[in-house]
């Protein structure tokens, strides 16, 4: 069985920083009622902080960064209707709970999104530690979850006209982190 198919017990000690090239971060939601929308925020960082007692998982994401497919509609996302990025530039989520329970990584915290905050559980898996050719260690950190974007203060819509709405409530978020041992 080779590391990366290692069921850990326990996160690797330390304090590990996000790779940026090397990472990314998602987000997708149903629209129309039938497909499937899909995003990405390019810039933002997260710190892994883990010692003997606790561990804790904090991050920041930059709204203005989001890429779509259409530059219409990202510009709509930044508008106020939305991210409103001119007022709350950025975007803040903070671990209450980390642990891994049975090869699993489970992380419960706080999202902070415009000025409102919702609880979000994100379950994933833990790759590593693994040395890097430039005498470094790295991790790796899968996450996804799920928040309802109106809890966010993220209310655009327009009704469909069988029922439901263009954009579905329910946002499905994913983390890849490519983490790096600090000091």
């Amino acid at each position: 069985m080779s590391v990366a198919e290692t069921v850990r017990q326990e996160l690797p000690t330390g304090t590990w920083r996000t790779d940026p090239i090397h990472s990314s971060l998602g987000f997708s939601a149903r629209h129309m009622g039938v497909g499937t929308f899909r995003g990405q925020v390019p810039s933002f960082a997260a710190e892994l902080v883990v010692d003997r007692e606790r561990a804790s998982l904090v991050g920041s994401a930059r709204p203005d960064t989001i890429v779509t497919p259409d530059p219409n509609l990202t510009g709509h996302l930044l508008a106020p209707d939305w991210f409103d990025v001119e007022r709350y530039p950025e975007a803040r989520f903070a671990s209450r709970r980390v642990a891994l329970v049975d090869g699993r990584l489970e992380v419960e915290g706080d999202l902070l999104v415009k000025d409102s905050t919702t609880p979000v559980t994100l379950t994933g898996t833990v790759v590593g530690p693994e040395k890097d050719p430039y005498g470094g260690e790295r991790i790796g950190i899968d996450l996804q979850g799920t928040v309802d974007r109106f809890d966010l203060g993220l209310r655009w819509d327009m009704p469909l006209p069988g029922g439901g709405l263009v954009v579905g409530r329910e946002v499905r978020l994913t983390a890849s982190l490519e983490l790096k041992r600090e000091g």
